[in-house]
């Protein structure tokens, strides 16, 4: 399969919409929502000006190679839990949370401040200042605590926002009634009896500002529902720059849990049983066990390639795992008492931790045969080996394939 995609541009509020609605969300591999709070002045302050915040990465949902659970993005409507979205964010998430929870949601947005504690926030656009032309916009975006009372250290009262009419008499724009600004509007003009100077202010904000969020459009990258698992895991680790790189593990685990069934727990167990009996396993990562559990399940192929590649880790069905997960955990713990015997206990002490994994392949295919004298001895003089010839020191899976 190639991947297949396409450009566009989509509006944002459209965007935002599907977002409330559940017909856009996440895979669930995604990680939780990070933003902080000068980030989102920032991107408000940019929209409002008209300035690009970047592409948007989504997956058409549906296909036959890829299954993955989906999560509604946080703050959207609860029905949305129940509906099967039409479109995956691989990339973009930070941004259209961001947007959502500050133009479209009905509650205060959770951020982070500078400090990194997490705290509840309003978003509001000073029309006074966006009408000046020397004003930085980000100066004009207002940030207001959850109970809308902006405050000095010494607790005194700055700003506040507590209700229309205080908002009216500042001449402040909550930016959560940006798509749906008319019903202000009319208790704005209300409320200043209609002053012709107000009225013009007003028709300034909605000209250079509020139109440009209704006009807003969003660049996106549309990979459609054919794209190869391995492809999309590849796209994700280009693209992601909000941290910690997607691995196969995460991948899988969200293919998985299409079928009910959770990868992250179940590793958990096996990784408790493992590691509390054994120091000499302490390293040992998911993504080890994995390659490991390939190799036999390639081996046992009609095709009899033997591999575990990433794209043969992301081509393990279910039916596969749970075949061979039980076999695998007693290869490695049949790997540690080999370990033991060679005088090694702990992690520290293995000179290539990677050479484990085709250890544990090799034990958990042998099965008690590894227990005789002379398969003990072969497979002492193939650990010495690997490690004083540092095989295991460059690239490995083409290695643990072979050995």
């Amino acid at each position: 399969n190639v991947a297949s995609f396409d450009s566009s541009k989509n509006p944002l509020q459209e965007m935002l919409s599907n977002v409330s609605n559940g017909a856009m969300q996440l895979p669930d591999f995604q990680r939780g929502w990070v933003w902080d709070d000068e980030h989102i002045r920032s991107l408000i302050a940019s929209i409002s000006q008209s300035f690009p915040i970047g592409a948007v990465m989504t997956l058409e949902n549906g296909g036959k190679d890829i299954r993955f659970k989906p999560r509604p993005i946080e703050g959207s409507m609860p029905s949305s839990d129940n509906r099967v979205p039409g479109t995956l964010v691989l990339d973009g998430q930070q941004r259209l949370t961001s947007l959502f929870q500050a133009l479209m949601a009905s509650h205060p947005v959770n951020t982070w401040d500078a400090k990194g504690k997490q705290v509840r926030r309003w978003y509001y656009l000073d029309m006074n200042k966006c009408a000046e032309s020397g004003v930085d916009r980000e100066d004009a975006v207002l940030s207001v605590p959850e109970d809308k009372v902006v405050r000095t250290f010494r607790g005194e009262v700055i700003l506040d926002l507590t209700d229309r009419e205080k908002e009216y008499e500042k001449d402040i724009f909550p930016v959560h009634v940006i798509f749906n600004y008319r019903e202000w509007q009319r208790g704005y003009s209300k409320f200043w009896q209609y002053n012709i100077d107000k009225i013009k202010l007003f028709e300034n904000f909605e000209d250079e500002v509020i139109k440009r969020f209704e006009q807003y459009q969003v660049p996106v990258i549309k990979l459609d529902k054919d794209t190869p698992k391995e492809a999309v895991c590849l796209v994700f680790e280009k693209v992601n720059t909000g941290g910690v790189p997607l691995n196969v593990f995460e991948l899988l685990t969200a293919s998985f849990a299409a079928d009910n069934f959770q990868l992250r727990e179940d590793w958990a167990h096996r990784e408790e049983r493992l590691k509390g009996k054994h120091q000499v396993l302490h390293d040992l990562q998911s993504d080890h066990f994995l390659q490991a559990l390939t190799l036999l399940a390639t081996k046992e192929r009609s095709s009899g390639a033997i591999s575990c590649k990433r794209r043969d880790i992301l081509r393990l069905s279910l039916t596969e795992y749970r075949e061979y997960a039980d076999q695998v955990e007693d290869g490695f713990e049949r790997a540690a008492r080999f370990l033991h015997g060679q005088k090694i206990f702990r992690a520290k002490d293995l000179p290539y931790q990677t050479q484990i994994v085709p250890m544990a392949a090799i034990l958990a295919d042998l099965g008690s045969e590894a227990d005789t004298e002379g398969a003990r001895q072969e497979i002492a003089r193939w650990f010495w080996c690997g490690i004083f010839g540092e095989v295991y020191s460059g690239p490995t899976e083409t290695l643990f394939a072979r050995d």
